[in-house]
């Protein structure tokens, strides 16, 4: 099983970048589709973007452009960059695996391993 921690969450103003991390242990990714999530208080999670094993990518509609998935080539490490934040982006971000079918759509199916989360808020 991989076990997920993300990091690189903080406070940014209106306008400026943030970049998340999130490491595996236990198993590489390299099998798994991953994806980036947030839930904002009072809110559903929502789908932030996914990337699949083979490396085709999901992006949400509010994030594209302005936000980008990578990984190491170990396979260890899941990035989300994100430029041009706004403070719609204030949630908590989180990573999740999943080993076979990754729904986009709530309830998510097929993504059952999860981080943590890292806080994100963006003030104006």
């Amino acid at each position: 099983q991989v076990q997920l921690v993300e990091s690189g969450g903080g406070s940014v103003q209106a306008g400026g970048s943030l970049r998340l991390s999130c490491a595996a242990s236990g198993s590489s990714f390299s099998n798994y589709c991953m994806g980036w999530f947030r839930q904002a208080p009072g809110k559903e999670r929502e789908g932030v973007v996914r990337i699949m094993s083979g490396g085709s990518t999901t992006y949400a509609e509010s994030v594209k452009g302005r936000f980008t998935i990578s990984q190491d080539n170990a396979k260890t490490t899941l990035y989300l960059q994100m430029n041009r934040l706004k403070p719609e982006d204030t949630a908590m971000y989180y990573c999740a695996a999943a080993r076979q079918y990754c729904g986009f759509r709530p309830p998510y199916v097929g993504f059952d391993y999860w981080g943590q989360g890292t806080q994100v808020i963006v003030s104006s």
